[in-house]
């Protein structure tokens, strides 16, 4: 994916849903801190967003522009509409979070280490291989992240198994 089709995605999401501002989470959200990100950090294909103010007209976004939606068919590409609990990082998140804006539209996207949260616990081989692409270029640093996914709420997340994963992606990112 490119910054440009990022954009691209915003401004359709932001025609259908009649809205000017948007959470992007999920990995496509490095191309807004970073629009010339390293090129395995750029596979996926769909951006994850939400409306700001009103995140239940995501399933709209998913409708109009989502996967197999014949936006993807003609440009490759698509948003996914998720929601404010898709992807899980520390209660004061927002507090870190940017704002980036491409005309009229506000993305809001997680401080890298908070994003990088989000793919350990979602812990799948894609996530573990972005976490690692992060490391190792520099992106994050291991113990911030470690620092971000013990501020998580023990009582939902399993923090030690998930500082002990981080702590195997930067052993690998080193290798």
């Amino acid at each position: 994916m490119t910054r440009e089709e990022l954009e691209h995605v915003l401004r359709a999401a932001a025609a259908i849903v009649q809205e000017q501002s948007f959470v992007v989470v999920g990995s496509q959200a490095v191309l807004l801190p970073h629009p010339d990100a390293p090129a395995d950090l750029l596979a996926s294909r769909e951006i994850d967003l939400y409306p700001a103010m009103h995140p239940e007209k995501a399933d709209l976004i998913d409708g109009a522009i989502g996967a197999l939606s014949s936006f993807h068919e003609t440009f490759g590409y698509h948003a996914d509409g998720v929601g404010p609990e898709t992807a899980v990082m520390p209660a004061d998140w927002m507090d870190r979070a940017q704002l980036y804006y491409i005309g009229p539209i506000t993305a809001i996207c997680p401080e890298m280490h908070d994003l990088a949260v989000s793919k350990c616990v979602a812990g799948r081989d894609k996530d573990a291989d972005f976490v690692r692409t992060l490391l190792r270029h520099r992106m994050i640093e291991a113990s911030t992240l470690e620092d971000r996914l013990r501020a998580l709420d023990a009582t939902r997340q399993p923090v030690e198994r998930l500082v002990a994963w981080a702590s195997r992606r930067a052993q690998e990112a080193q290798a």
